[in-house]
């Protein structure tokens, strides 16, 4: 399935766990109508009054419940790394370990397009395992484990953090994160038995009758011991929701690293290490399902280390297939991966020892870019939510060939800003000049002098390295508060404005930087709701943004008819819409409106929309590096991570 697919696959996911709780609460309703109906009442008839109190007040509490936990969630992946005890990597660390684990996560980001996540590292915990936490990829966190750092070498941790961008890549983390705050209102009952426990037995001395202690004290037990079914229950919906995603994400990893010995080894490290897996916090339950591999042991609940029935039984418990099942599978793909031109299974990545805040060493320089790509429509769809190896030895080059002044500023928000605004300084004398008049008159004495330090390296950076190079200064932006991101983006529109035109390169900055920080800043509903499901209520979007990428590239009125229809007749119903003869007239702003529109469509209809743009601008399957950036960039804005396009053929 391509990224599109996985989308929809996890949107029925959800419905499918909207069953399962849908069954567990059934379940337990008419467990608890049974139990007050046996303690309570001397009649075991069927009283629908006494059920519906029962069935709304259940209801009521696991509905509260997990209201409450989704309320919680809102902000995304960090609460969770919050909760499960993990501390912010300093993006500045000078720890050897750290600063590795923080290039990998790098890497693999920009060479897949999603934003570069928050890292969290779970300091007291020595096994060996990590997470991915987030409702979208703007709010993502990877989190891992001080055990797995210090274990691992870097070919297995990059296989691991490969696996956990696949679930970021794949939807999974929203259903996660859903699981979560769902499984949290289940719970509720068996607190609520608990509760009555402690306050009847604290009313011991007290002059109640002791039939309604006994009845107080029968009741909280039968809410303990359905509780417990509830989360017996929780367990199972984790478990079938979460167990074949698992073998996706190990299949993905290998795919991204062309290594199947870098997962494969990871898993056996586990398998081997001392304390395998297992996660001490006591919040590991609730997110069991979110880690690498088995976070809380299940084996111990039935038997110890049984076999037959009971290794069967607590199978269906696990969270996670067995490890022996994951390394079978993953380096069963040795053979495939080996045929990939002949070479075996190597990594793309390099040695621990060269990873440092300045990036790699000793690698190659970039070739300098070609004056056409040759990129195929086909291919822009089919590479949308995927990464390959090829795609991280680009980025890998593109790192080590940062200068260490350029790498250092994408650290801290000062510089970052200061990258930014180096890079829209324009190369004509006059209106460079008037940009830095406006940076002067708003900007601090220490972002101007650290865009005069990085200015003569920004300007001999190959153009390719443009986008990239935002992707990789986003968490540091995300450091600013919500005022300075505000005057920060002001900035930004207003030295794009300074020459009263607008480039592609520079419109293609504004878009990315929108997208990957305006969510965060001003935050979206978690659980944004899909509001178009049909093309005729996005069509008069579309046209706008086919009308305007048409006119990229093309100069003569008849090519930019031909492209604009050649994406158009792409779009599904085109036959039975209204089909203007040529291209509408539109503003940069109403693009960006129908952008935002198209935002909120289904996973189908945006493929249909890529689909399309690709189209229109690849028709002739060349593009320059500009109209390769604006595609890409409207391709992020729609919230689809699409990797950095190569110079090679398609």
């Amino acid at each position: 399935m391509n990224f599109f697919e996985h989308q929809d696959r996890a949107t029925q996911n959800t419905f499918y766990l909207i069953g399962l709780f849908g069954v567990a609460i059934a379940t337990m309703i008419f467990l608890l109508y049974g139990a007050i109906l046996f303690i309570w009442t001397e009649q075991l008839t069927w009283q629908p009054e006494l059920f519906a109190i029962v069935a709304l007040s259940t209801i009521a509490c696991i509905g509260s419940g997990s209201l409450y936990k989704l309320i919680q969630l809102r902000a995304g992946g960090k609460v969770v790394a919050e909760d499960l005890g993990g501390t912010l990597v300093n993006p500045m660390t000078d720890n050897a370990a750290e600063q590795r684990l923080l290039n990998i996560v790098e890497e693999i980001s920009i060479a897949s397009g999603v934003p570069v996540p928050a890292v969290y590292i779970l300091h007291q915990e020595q096994g060996i395992n990590a997470f991915a936490a987030g409702f979208t990829p703007s709010d993502a966190v990877i989190g891992v484990t001080r055990g797995c750092i210090e274990t691992l070498d870097r070919d297995e941790l990059q296989g691991v953090i490969a696996h956990e961008f696949s679930h970021i890549l794949n939807g999974d983390m929203r259903l996660n994160l859903r699981l979560i705050g769902v499984l949290q209102g289940i719970l509720i009952i068996y607190l609520l038995g608990r509760t009555l426990l402690r306050v009847t037995d604290s009313s011991g001395r007290s002059s109640s009758s002791n039939n309604k202690r006994n009845g107080i004290l029968l009741t909280g037990l039968a809410m303990l011991a359905i509780g417990g079914i509830g989360f017996i229950c929780g367990r199972l919906i984790k478990s079938a929701v979460s167990r074949q995603r698992e073998f996706l994400a190990d299949a993905s990893a290998v795919q991204f690293t062309r290594n199947p010995q870098g997962i494969g080894n990871a898993l056996r490290k586990i398998g081997g290490h001392g304390t395998t897996s297992e996660i001490r916090t006591p919040k590991a339950e609730e997110a069991s399902h979110l880690f690498f591999q088995e976070a809380v042991e299940t084996k111990h609940w039935f038997f110890g280390q049984g076999k037959g029935i009971f290794s069967s039984f607590a199978n269906a418990f696990s969270t996670h297939p067995p490890i022996e099942e994951r390394i079978r599978r993953v380096e069963g793909s040795i053979a495939k991966v080996s045929s990939f031109k002949g070479q075996t299974p190597r990594s793309v990545s390099r040695s621990s020892t060269d990873d440092r805040v300045a990036g790699f060493t000793g690698a190659s320089s970039p070739k300098p870019p070609a004056k056409k790509l040759s990129v195929s429509p086909e291919r822009v769809v089919a590479g949308v939510g995927t990464t390959s190896p090829k795609h991280l030895q680009q980025v890998q080059r593109f790192l080590a060939q940062l200068p260490e002044a350029v790498r250092t500023a994408t650290r801290n928000p000062n510089g970052a800003r200061a990258i930014v605004y180096g890079l829209l300084l324009d190369t004509d004398a006059a209106i460079c000049d008037r940009q830095r008049r406006l940076l002067q008159k708003s900007e601090s004495a220490e972002i101007l002098e650290i865009l005069e330090t990085l200015q003569p390296h920004l300007g001999k950076l190959d153009p390719r390295t443009r986008l990239p190079l935002v992707d990789l200064i986003i968490p540091a932006l995300r450091q600013l508060s919500k005022e300075q991101f505000a005057r920060f983006f002001q900035q930004v529109k207003k030295l794009i404005q300074a020459d009263q035109r607008q480039t592609l390169s520079e419109y293609a900055v504004l878009l990315v930087l929108r997208q990957r920080l305006s969510s965060y800043f001003f935050k979206k509903p978690p659980d944004q709701i899909v509001q178009f499901t049909q093309m005729n209520q996005i069509w008069p979007d579309c046209i706008t943004v086919l009308s305007a990428l048409a006119k990229v590239g093309q100069e003569s009125p008849d090519a930019i008819a031909l492209a604009f229809r050649s994406g158009l007749f792409r779009l599904p119903g085109a036959s039975k819409q209204t089909l203007p003869k040529e291209p509408v007239n539109c503003s940069l702003t109403e693009v960006g409106k129908s952008l935002k529109r198209l935002e909120l469509a289904t996973p189908k209809l945006k493929q249909a929309v890529v689909d399309a743009c690709a189209y229109t601008v690849l028709m002739d399957q060349k593009v320059t590096l500009e109209e390769a950036e604006l595609l890409r960039a409207i391709v992020i804005s729609l919230n689809c991570p699409i990797p950095p396009f190569l110079d090679a053929p398609a």
